[in-house]
């Protein structure tokens, strides 16, 4: 037996190949996000790219997800940003972390157990 035929998968081969491992870590980065000034989000969601459409099954909706509340959220929180000049920006962000918050606790819920998201194209919660 040669090398290649021995070698074992290593540990961070699950976390960063595609698959509900790897979503876990990208749900993880977008709430440490909240901590460390988005920058997690941001590689998290170059991950999320990387990996729609090789990990199939129910995972596949999970990256979906995870895209479309990155995206949605800045939407939002550029709305936000906006409105601070008119007194109402800051209730407005409030409430976008708390909807972001919401829906990657759902996520992460739903690929615990094994789930995929029932729309992964809505806006909303």
């Amino acid at each position: 037996m040669n090398d290649e035929q021995n070698r074992q998968p290593i540990a961070t081969d699950d976390w960063l190949g595609a698959g509900p491992k790897n979503a876990q870590l990208i749900y993880i980065l977008f709430l440490a996000s909240f901590l460390l000034s988005g920058i997690p989000a941001i590689i998290g969601l170059v991950m999320a790219y990387m990996n729609r459409g090789k990990a199939g099954g129910f995972t596949e909706t999970h990256y979906t997800w995870l895209i479309r509340t990155f995206w949605i959220g800045l939407l939002y929180s550029l709305i936000a940003a906006i409105l601070i000049f008119v007194m109402i920006g800051m209730f407005v962000a409030i409430a976008v972390a708390i909807w972001a918050v919401i829906r990657v606790v759902k996520g992460l819920m739903a690929l615990g157990r094994n789930e995929p998201i029932p729309d992964p194209q809505s806006w909303w919660i």
